[in-house]
């Protein structure tokens, strides 16, 4: 066997002293060791180190250095286990091997007490946790002064605490606590002393073990920052206060959760961390979904102490709670009741600092908008006034709280989206105009701004007239200010289209034409059906103000950007046709005719399918009547008549005509024209009137087939007046008689005399002549008749019929007498006077019967002439009377043809003129 020097083993025998470090982790809170200091090893070789000391109690006899041989070769074999990296189980056994050896031989020994304490530590690494505590029992009852007590008190602890002998631990414990801070593990201790107590159910007492662990690490340093920021804290200190903690929430658990809490903290020093216990007993109660639980934990700090610092934060975690468990009525309250307590106004601001409420602000904040935009959907899904003014309520409060947040315009702006929703659309359009104008320029300005529009829109569909036109002008002022705030944006040309449009429609001429300008002096141009309505507010508004050949003009670019096929068309094209017309009724009014003909024809050249067309060349015609410009009026006159058969004007129209064509020399189109007034004419006076124009002016025309068809109109249209309708009667039957129709002729005189007969009141002089006249004219078939009776055998039967008609014709000629005409009366008795002569003529050359002898022919003869005297005696009566009226100056050709019968009948008295003279004088 190699020896070793002395010197070497002295060397060794103090500088291996020392076991290998324990290390500082734990497999669970029951685990836990607390850490004890070891010394620094003299840098060696462990195995040759060990080597030389089993070599030395080989070779040297028993001595004094032997007892301290043998502890150093067994800590060596403990140090060796402790520093592989997979512990050995033999090194350990045979350091327990060694210090039972040393015991049992050297009961003595000055250093057993560090011996006990490496036999217990080892007996402790092979799992033989009895004799470990065994160990620990013999080192603390037998060293009661030893520096090892402490700690063995503490193993002691541990292991009676791994082999849960929790009373047992916590009597140990408890020893190591009353030695006071001078150990090591004073603070281990009083952990494990709460746990202990812990494990027997011992919450309330074992809470203040805990308790005295956190008070040594906090009070004083808890600044209210997380744990892993509190500078003054080790890493070890902070697993030690996690740990702490995580057990005393499990404690509180155990007994009445956050109502235990305040027994404890009667301590003003102890409060500095007295948030983090109901911070930490809600996350327990968290982590095991005793949302409820939580959260009443979180509130009670805070309803608690309403104005420390840390209070909002704990009811954070209670919203979280509440959301994360989709408690959303209860997430609601809090925020609500977060919101109030913490907001902008509140005690808590005033009772805390800057930095601590910089903190909680942000929460506030959120809490705020979230609650506005949680009641607004909420009101959009049940469309309930209540619900958008509970909304309303959150948006207004957000917008005083952070006037100067970059999410205020937002906010502001979904408060008039609400309002506009709500159908409140004056407080909406409110809003959206403060969106838009009341912040600098944001994402939101535009929209807000033309939002604002939509709602004055609805606004105005809810007014009456009379509180219509200060929400209009405010629409107005509106709208131009947003084209203003966004020239570029690509509604503003739309906008002021619109803007041009309502001011036109309120009558603010100047303004709308202002407007409409600025739309069409836009760059790059607007869409065409913007420059369209542009044009069409600058034409309206021309034309309204008077300047109608403006207008004429705007309206021209109107119709050059309207699709020939749009319905607007047309009525744009009235437009033009009215701005012309006007012209040409400005020309008028001003007595300038010629150029009001040229503004009226002109309609018809830009608007042919004008309404006013008719109207405007009916105007044109009258100027030119005025101008006396008959020719080129009765053309365009004509022109109106066949373009607009069915116009009102068209009763005018033959009138007017009829005007031109007598003034221009053209009387059978006069008397066209008077007959077509007379077909259309509603008043009978002028109807009767225009006829009987017409029917003379035919006559002046040499037209006698539409005279005579014009005179039959009238008299089956116009029976009355009387006097009229027998004229014409008589006209027809003049024109009959002349064209040779004699049998129509005879008609119309026999209507002439019934319509005089049946005339009464209404008769007349005239009716009286025609009828008598007339009258005179139906006796002529009657004395043909009369005429062709021949007195010829049989001379009976003829003579009866010869004075049958005789009577007839003295009857007829007795009905003329009767109208007391003068003319007629006389040429009654003139051919009365005359039947009778002719009736005595004719018996006196009547045929002879057949076989008379000259005697019986001779006293016939004789017969004859008696019998025929007295017809030639009547007729000389007659004539006579007829003679007589010269008495009353009358002395027409009947007269005088009476006077010539009466020279034949008896030539004594009248054959002499001078002698007829007399007896005419005479008979005066």
């Amino acid at each position: 066997m190699k020896h070793i020097s002395l010197t070497a083993i002295l060397l060794l025998l103090t500088g291996c002293s020392t076991v290998g470090e324990e290390r500082n982790t734990l497999k669970s809170l029951e685990g836990r060791r607390a850490a004890v200091a070891r010394e620094e090893p003299i840098p060696a070789n462990r195995t040759k180190a060990a080597q030389a000391y089993r070599e030395y109690l080989n070779i040297v006899p028993p001595d004094a250095q032997r007892p301290e041989a043998l502890r150093r070769l067994g800590d060596l074999d403990i140090e060796a286990a402790g520093s592989s990296e997979k512990l050995s189980q033999t090194d350990y056994k045979r350091a327990i091997s060694l210090y039972q050896d040393l015991l049992r031989t050297y009961p003595n020994y000055a250093g057993n007490d560090r011996v006990m304490y490496q036999l217990a530590r080892a007996h402790d690494e092979v799992g033989d946790l009895k004799q470990a505590l065994a160990t620990l029992d013999r080192l603390v009852s037998n060293y009661p002064y030893s520096v090892y007590r402490p700690e063995a008190q503490f193993r002691r602890g541990e292991l009676l605490f791994n082999l849960r002998s929790y009373a047992d631990a916590e009597r140990a414990y408890a020893q190591v606590v009353a030695k006071g801070e001078a150990s090591p593990f004073f603070e281990r201790a009083i952990y494990m002393h709460g746990w202990s107590l812990f494990k027997q159910g011992h919450y309330d007492t074992a809470l203040n073990s805990f308790f005295a662990v956190l008070d040594r690490k906090l009070i004083g340093r808890d600044t209210g920052e997380a744990l892993e920021s509190i500078a003054t804290l080790t890493r070890a200190d902070r697993e030690l206060v996690e740990d702490s903690f995580r057990v005393v929430s499990i404690s509180l658990s155990g007994l009445q959760g956050a109502e235990s809490i305040p027994a404890y903290f009667h301590e003003t020093g102890r409060r500095d961390y007295e948030f983090r216990v109901y911070q930490q007993l809600g996350e327990l109660y968290f982590k095991q979904e005793r949302i409820k639980d939580a959260a009443d934990t979180y509130n009670a700090y805070a309803r608690r102490y309403p104005t420390h610092p840390q209070a909002p934060l704990l009811q954070v975690r209670v919203i979280d709670a509440y959301q994360k468990a989709s408690f959303v009525v209860l997430a609601l309250e809090t925020k609500e009741e977060f919101v109030l307590r913490y907001g902008v106004k509140s005690d808590y601001r005033k009772a805390n600092s800057a930095s601590d409420y910089d903190r909680v602000l942000p929460h506030v904040r959120q809490h705020m908008e979230e609650l506005a935009r949680h009641y607004h959907a909420v009101a959009q899904k049940s469309k309930s006034s209540p619900g958008y003014q509970q909304a309303a309520r959150w948006y207004r409060l957000f917008l005083s709280s952070f006037p100067a947040d970059p999410q205020t315009p937002l906010m502001n702006f979904l408060l008039a989206e609400m309002l506009f929703e709500d159908k409140r659309y004056g407080a909406a359009s409110d809003e959206y105009e403060r969106t838009a104008y009341g912040y600098p320029r944001h994402a939101k300005s535009a929209e807000a701004g033309y939002a604002a529009l939509l709602a004055y829109t609805q606004q105005e569909k809810g007014l009456k007239s009379g509180e219509l036109s200060n929400v209009q002008q405010r629409a107005i002022d509106s709208a131009l200010r947003f084209a203003g705030a966004h020239p570029a944006d690509a509604r503003t040309p739309g906008v002021l289209t619109n803007t041009a449009e309502r001011l036109y429609a309120l009558r603010d001429y100047a303004r709308a034409a202002t407007v409409a300008q600025r739309v069409l002096e836009i760059t790059p141009p607007v869409p065409a059906d913007m420059r369209r309505t542009a044009w069409t507010v600058i034409a309206h508004t021309e034309f309204d103000r008077g300047a109608y050949d403006r207008a004429e003009a705007a309206y021209q670019q109107v119709l050059a950007l309207t699709d020939t096929r749009a319905v607007t068309r047309a009525t744009l094209t009235e437009r033009l046709a009215a701005s012309v017309y006007k012209q040409g009724e400005q020309a008028r009014k001003d007595n300038r005719q010629r150029d009001a003909v040229g503004h009226f024809l002109r309609v018809a050249q830009l608007a042919p399918a004008a309404a006013i067309r008719a109207t405007a060349e009916y105007d044109a015609a009258a100027a030119l009547i005025a101008l006396k410009d008959w020719s080129a009026a009765a053309g365009v006159l004509e022109t109106f008549r066949r373009n607009y058969p069915k116009h009102a004007l068209q009763a005018e129209i033959p009138g007017k005509l009829a005007v031109c064509y007598l003034e221009g020399g053209q009387p059978l189109k006069a008397a066209t024209e008077f007959e077509a007034m007379a077909s259309g004419g509603k008043d009978a006076k002028f109807s009767r009137e225009a006829l009987w124009q017409a029917a003379e002016l035919y006559e002046k025309a040499g037209h006698e087939k539409n005279a005579v068809a014009a005179y039959e109109r009238y008299v089956k249209q116009h029976p009355s007046p009387l006097e009229s309708s027998i004229e014409a009667r008589y006209r027809l039957a003049t024109y009959s008689k002349k064209n040779g129709q004699l049998d129509r002729h005879l008609a119309w005189t026999r209507e002439i005399v019934e319509a005089d007969r049946k005339g009464g009141r209404e008769r007349t002089d005239r009716t009286r002549y025609l009828g008598a006249t007339g009258a005179l004219v139906l006796v002529e078939p009657l004395e043909v008749s009369y005429r062709q009776a021949r007195l010829v055998e049989p001379l009976k039967k003829n003579l009866k019929v010869k004075k049958e008609r005789m009577q007839q014709l003295l009857d007829a000629y007795g009905r003329v007498a009767d109208y007391g005409v003068a003319e007629a009366v006389t040429a009654a008795a003139y051919h009365t006077g005359e039947l009778y002569t002719d009736f005595s003529r004719a018996l006196i050359g009547s045929q002879r019967p057949k076989g008379l002898s000259a005697d019986e022919l001779e006293q016939y003869n004789v017969l004859l002439d008696e019998q025929a005297y007295p017809f030639e005696e009547k007729a000389i009566e007659v004539h006579e009377i007829n003679a007589r009226r010269t008495s009353s100056g009358i002395y027409d050709q009947w007269v005088k043809s009476s006077f010539a019968a009466l020279s034949k009948l008896r030539p004594v008295r009248y054959a002499k003129t001078e002698k007829r003279e007399e007896i005419i004088r005479a008979l005066r």
